[in-house]
């Protein structure tokens, strides 16, 4: 069983920037991807960017191109997630999963583990 505990939430206004954290700990299944999902109220679950075990992969959705940037520190067990020029839109529940066994950033359906995640809300 893997735990995931997310931190660094909060509000910011438009063009700010948050960083998000995510401890992981348990049996994670060495190697395994991270990554990152977001949920706004009444919206579908979003995939949003993964990391490989030794991030030499990484995938973000278009529209956080230029402005997120995932990593992660295995010494830790811990993936980041920067957020820079934040929109109104970026605004949502985020959860840090992790994908079991994965050499890859993770597939959509690979996240096994979630964390509880963090609210992010961006005004405008």
């Amino acid at each position: 069983q893997v735990q995931l505990v997310e931190s660094g939430g909060g509000l910011v206004q438009a063009g700010g920037s948050l960083r998000l954290s995510c401890a992981a700990s348990g049996r994670t299944f060495s190697p395994y991807a991270m990554g990152w999902f977001r949920q706004a109220p009444g919206k579908e679950r979003e995939f949003v960017t993964g990391i490989s075990w030794s991030s030499n992969i990484i995938y973000y959705i278009d529209s956080v191109k230029g402005r997120f940037t995932i990593s992660r520190d295995n010494a830790k067990n811990t993936a980041y997630l920067q957020m820079n020029s934040l929109k109104p839109e970026d605004t949502g529940l985020y959860y840090c999963a992790v994908a079991p066994g994965s050499y890859g950033y993770g597939g959509v359906q690979d996240y096994k583990y979630w964390g509880q995640g963090t609210q992010v809300t961006v005004s405008s």
